[in-house]
């Protein structure tokens, strides 16, 4: 189940060739357009490319971009039983104005504002709903500080996932960052855990990155703390250990999507009872494949265990 703030990706492809007569900005011209889920819904699409079978929970609007969101989702075989929707809201969508494989422009469509009352009882309702009666072998928190995700959802949610013995994962945002006490995974990038401390951290040096993985863990009493760290690789903390991986050499072509991925592959390898490292591993790996690609895109599954196999032999 993963729970958290959707979103639509939403690309418009093309070239530059000039610069506006009107302005000093580059003229677009535009040869294609695509919509594609995002945030929380990006990383139930990867869950679903991997082999999972995720159950979106989230709020989006009343709005035009209903149907679009609506749409993505019956296009990639999604349940909609999560999904409540809200006349006080927006649905998310961020647009992105590409050309020759470079961003010109993202323009946000959101509303951050946390859910009102109404929406934010539905919700939960969902959620506890589903958990009551369908199978659920994990439970990630995807949070963009969109307003879905509240401190009583959170605190409500964690607690009945406690009481099935479903562990849950979190990628989370400065907003809520010590919401999500008692979780079984907690993993921040490197500037969500400086901001989150508010302490400056520094990724080359093992003490101060250890130091601070140590004051979160104990901050939010989690089993696990995994913090990427861009191109210095990952780090992960557990009761009986701490270790640093590099990444590794990649020719990075867009680096959007890759925590939605590095959660996900996170998130099943803890439900199949993978060990501390091996998660570390293999999700780090996960990131740094789809950031070979434009675009936040899921992870290829056949590709994933190739450079996995390859990684074992090496």
């Amino acid at each position: 189940m993963v729970v958290g703030d959707v979103m639509i990706d939403a690309y418009y492809w093309g070239k530059v060739n000039r610069i506006s007569p009107e302005a000093p900005v580059p003229v677009a011209h535009i040869s294609g357009r695509e919509n594609r889920l995002g945030g929380a819904a990006n990383v139930a699409l990867n869950l679903k490319t991997l082999g999972a079978d995720p159950i979106i929970c989230s709020v989006i609007g009343k709005d035009e971009k209903e149907g679009v969101f609506r749409a993505l989702l019956n296009k990639g075989d999604f349940s909609e039983e999560g999904i409540v929707a809200s006349s006080s809201r927006v649905t998310t969508t961020k647009t992105r104005i590409i050309a020759d494989g470079q961003h010109l422009l993202r323009v946000d469509e959101e509303d951050h504002s946390p859910l009102a009352k109404s929406d934010e009882n539905a919700l939960i309702d969902r959620c506890l709903e589903i958990m009551g009666t369908q199978k659920i072998a994990a439970i990630v928190f995807e949070d963009y500080d969109k307003g879905v995700l509240t401190p009583r959802l959170i605190e409500e949610v964690i607690a009945a996932a406690k009481k099935r013995n479903i562990p849950t994962c979190v990628d989370p945002k400065k907003d809520h960052f010590f919401d999500y006490q008692g979780v079984d995974l907690f993993k921040p990038n490197l500037k969500e855990l400086r901001e989150g401390l508010k302490i400056e951290v520094n990724p080359e040096n093992q003490e101060s990155l250890q130091s601070a993985v140590n004051r979160l863990s104990e901050a939010l009493n989690c089993k696990c703390s995994m913090v990427t760290l861009s191109e210095y690789g990952v780090c992960i903390q557990w009761k009986d250990g701490f270790e640093i991986l590099p990444a590794h050499p990649r020719e990075i072509a867009d680096v959007s999507g890759a925590g939605d991925t590095v959660i996900s592959v996170s998130s099943l390898l803890l439900a199949a009872g993978a060990d501390p490292v091996s998660i570390a591993s293999i999700s780090n790996l996960a990131g740094g494949l789809v950031c070979e690609r434009v675009g936040v895109v899921p992870i290829n599954k056949e590709k994933l265990l190739l450079e996995a196999e390859k990684l074992c032999q090496g």
